[in-house]
């Protein structure tokens, strides 16, 4: 693996998707950087738009990007909105990333999902077993559009010389989730369904599957921790997974919701919802080596990020 320091001290870095669950734990954990830190809103910029991309770098030429902006959701949202996923995730990173590198950005990373790699792959997922065999079919569109971006970093750092790495993070929960009732996913979705079933006293609460696939969860702020980490020590074309290195049973997982909730009630589970990929653990071991570790315990991160929705449920719930 390439090790290169690469000083963020003074530069202009610009955060895509700063709104979002990961965007926003990025700009948190900025702050405690020496940066020129930029954002801008969708509303001025739409990143599926080539020509508002482009000529909004074209005028702020950022030195650093961190491509976090996508348009993402849980198993529902990806199984029924599968032309959008794939559409609007391959024109954000083809637009990012072919701007960045038409003004010069000094580094890129890009920012993929552990539903790149095949449903049935090897457990613990290597960075390798990408491209190896068939995607879990409820999300494809999505994970192609992030293969896609990965390969395109690839292949910039392959023609051009550009310093652009891609990481691929675990499922990641916290702060500035989605809580939507249908298009989140599992951890806001357990989340809001036990608070709501515990004010309303109601007796049982349905998990959707049959609880027996199991997950890995990082708390978004490890991860953008993480990132900041890999900005920092990594350049190189292979990808770097970003995880703790555990999984749970979502049986478990949700009893462990309930209890941090306060649901004292029965857990059912609804197998007429779709399980997804039987198991999915990230295989740590390239970051481990780069002397980065999770810090934030489950129970921990699951307490805060209750804290996070009681603060401001209603805000969150935008697909």
């Amino acid at each position: 693996m390439a090790s290169a320091p690469f000083e963020l001290k003074g530069k202009s870095v610009y955060v895509a998707g700063h709104r979002g669950m990961v965007g926003s734990a990025l700009v948190r954990r900025l702050a405690r950087e020496d940066v020129n830190l930029l954002t801008v809103d969708r509303r001025e910029v739409d990143l599926c738009n080539q020509a508002a991309v482009f000529d909004w770098f074209g005028k702020v030429r950022p030195q650093v990007v961190f491509l976090a902006a996508a348009k993402v959701g849980g198993i529902v949202a990806n199984n029924t909105l599968r032309a959008e996923f794939i559409y609007d995730n391959i024109a954000i990173a083809a637009n990012v990333i072919h701007a960045a590198h038409l003004n010069r950005a000094e580094k890129l990373m890009f920012l993929g999902s552990s539903c790149i790699y095949p449903k049935l792959a090897p457990q613990p997922l290597r960075e390798d077993a990408v491209l190896t065999g068939p995607l879990e079919p409820t999300n494809e569109p999505y994970a192609i559009a992030k293969i896609a971006g990965i390969k395109m970093a690839d292949a910039y750092r392959s023609q051009y010389g550009s310093d652009f790495i891609s990481v691929m993070p675990t499922n990641l929960y916290g702060p500035g989730d989605n809580y939507h009732p249908e298009l989140s996913h599992v951890v806001a979705a357990l989340i809001r369904r036990f608070h709501e079933a515990k004010l309303a006293g109601a007796r049982t609460v349905a998990v959707w599957g049959t609880g027996t696939p199991r997950r890995e969860f990082l708390y978004v702020d490890d991860m953008a921790d993480a990132c900041v980490h890999l900005m920092k020590t990594y350049s190189g074309s292979e990808l770097i997974n970003i995880g703790t290195g555990e999984d749970i049973a979502i049986a478990e997982f949700a009893r462990v919701v309930a209890e941090i909730v306060g649901y004292r009630g029965e857990i059912r589970f609804d197998t007429s919802r779709p399980d997804g990929t039987p198991r999915k653990l990230l295989d740590a071991t390239r970051l481990d080596k780069l002397g980065w570790r999770a810090t934030t315990s489950l129970r921990d991160g699951l307490k805060r990020a209750y804290q996070a929705y009681q603060a401001a449920p209603l805000l969150l719930e935008g697909p």
